[in-house]
C-alpha cells in the first residue's frame, strides 16, 4: 500500500476514535458520540482539481485535509485551495506524518471546543 494511502488511513481511524465518521455511517455502529462526519474526496477525470483529499466537518467547523507522504509537494492550486478555505472561516490542513501528533491535537482541540 502506498505511504500516503497508509498515512489517511491512519488519520481516518484517529477522526473515527474522536468521534467524526464517515458520511453515512450507520448510527448503531458507532462506539463515541458523533461530533463530526468526513469523506474521502476522489478525484477523477470530471472533478475540479485542488480539492482537499479529505473533507470534514466538525461541531459546525469545515476542515479540508491535503495529505501527503513524507517527500510530497502540494501543488499550487492545492495551496490556492487551502488559502481559500483558511480565509473563509474555515480551517485547511495539508498534513504528513512527521505532523500526525499536531494534527492529532488540532482535531482534539476542535472536538473540545
Amino acid at each position: 500500500m502506498a505511504a500516503e494511502k497508509q498515512f489517511e488511513n491512519q488519520i481516518k481511524k484517529f477522526m473515527i476514535s474522536i468521534g467524526v465518521y464517515p458520511a453515512g455511517h450507520p448510527k448503531h455502529k458507532k462506539e463515541v458520540p458523533q461530533v463530526g462526519w468526513f469523506f474521502k474526496h476522489w478525484a477523477g477525470p470530471y472533478s475540479v482539481s485542488g480539492i482537499p483529499d479529505i473533507i470534514c466537518c466538525i461541531k459546525g467547523r469545515f476542515v479540508g485535509l491535503e495529505i501527503k507522504a513524507e517527500g510530497g509537494h502540494p501543488s499550487p492550486l492545492q495551496l490556492r485551495t487551502v488559502d481559500l478555505i483558511n480565509e473563509s472561516g474555515g480551517i485547511a490542513l495539508i498534513v504528513y506524518p512527521k505532523n500526525f501528533e499536531e494534527l492529532k491535537r488540532k482535531l482534539r482541540d476542535l472536538v473540545d471546543e
